[in-house]
């Protein structure tokens, strides 16, 4: 099977289904460092990012945010000194979608390509 991060995202429409339990627990196993948090009734994917400074921070920032763009999918970003707080979830179904587990795996692969 192709590695999580180079699957594509699927059109998602308001009655896409969200992700079971089944498959939360599969598709975590590719993004074990993101944890599933649950904000404004909503589940998201979450994961907080360090770097040794700001600059750092805002260049990662940065390229999330041109992944996302390219796929039309973003996230919650937190820019900080020296870390970066990515959050991915499918507004228009209200919580968890595989897109969102591509997307983290697409993000951790931008952090490994800086370290």
């Amino acid at each position: 099977m192709t590695e999580l991060r180079q699957q594509a995202c699927e059109a998602c429409s308001a009655d896409a289904p969200k992700v079971t339990a089944e498959q939360k627990a599969q598709l975590r196993k590719d993004i074990p460092d993101w944890e599933i948090v649950e904000l404004d009734g909503e589940e998201q994917l979450r994961r907080e990012f360090k770097f040794r400074n700001f600059v750092q921070a805002q260049e990662f920032t940065n390229k999330v945010a041109d992944l996302a763009e390219a796929e039309n999918h973003h996230p919650a970003i937190l820019l900080e000194w020296g870390k970066t707080t990515v959050r991915w979830w499918t507004h228009k179904i209200g919580g968890l979608h595989k897109n969102d587990f591509v997307m983290a795996a697409r993000t951790d692969q931008a952090y490994q390509d800086m370290q």
